[in-house]
């Protein structure tokens, strides 16, 4: 006997999310990465597994650039004289 539970189609609480919302949220999702937005890349509806790795993959690589933006800008202040500084720094807190 498997210790996983069959899935239910029908909802026992209100808490418990549909097929077709799960659906309708990965195509959400699907929407908003930009490899999907692109008109070669829709030869055919993926899978929710590959569109949450695509998301995964996605947000790592926002991560990286976040990252790499903060280091060049950490230089940029080290680099630059008093009266750029504060011209960035204000630039920065708007």
């Amino acid at each position: 006997m498997s210790s996983r539970r069959p899935r239910s189609r029908h909802s026992t609480g209100s808490s418990r999310i549909s097929d077709d919302q799960i659906n309708e949220l990965v195509s959400k999702l699907q929407q908003l990465l930009p490899e999907v937005q692109n008109p070669r890349s829709r030869l055919g509806k993926k899978s929710a597994t590959k569109v949450l790795q695509e998301t995964c993959n996605y947000i790592r690589s926002l991560h990286r650039e976040v990252d790499d933006l903060s280091e060049r800008l950490s230089e940029l202040l080290a680099n630059a004289d008093t009266t750029q500084a504060a011209l960035i720094r204000s630039l920065l807190t708007q």
